[in-house]
């Protein structure tokens, strides 16, 4: 089973930093996509930054020159560094990995679920 744990949430002052970090677990051998994505109270939960294997990457548009997402594929870890936060940004931001290959009895087994982590929250005071 493939295990997302999430880190790096807290409480920062609007113009703040913060980074966020997801680890896979679970005899990884690739993962086709992984990125965050947020849920503000009452709101439906939305994009903020996937990152492909081959290094494409796709952004929210409220969050598009201020965070950046980045993966270790050795770790099959993937990143969040957030800037210039502003209170619109508070919300629980969940790690998704989408296609993940993991090591099976001598072979390669792909699963194309999604798998979603636990949650981080980030609250941003103005």
């Amino acid at each position: 089973q493939v295990q997302l744990v999430e880190s790096g949430g807290g409480l920062v002052q609007s113009g703040g930093s913060l980074r966020l970090s997801c680890a896979a677990s679970g005899n990884i051998h690739s993962i086709n996509v992984m990125g965050w994505y947020r849920q503000a109270p009452g709101k439906q939960r939305e994009l903020v930054a996937v990152h492909t294997r081959i290094g494409t990457t796709n952004y929210g548009d409220s969050v598009k020159g201020r965070f950046t997402v980045s993966r270790d594929g050795a770790k099959a870890a993937v990143y969040l560094q957030m800037t210039n936060l502003k209170p619109e940004d508070t919300a629980v931001y969940y790690c998704n990995a989408v296609g993940v290959t993991q090591y099976g009895l001598g072979t390669l087994e792909f699963n194309a679920d999604a798998f979603w982590g636990q949650g981080t929250p980030v609250t941003v005071s103005s």
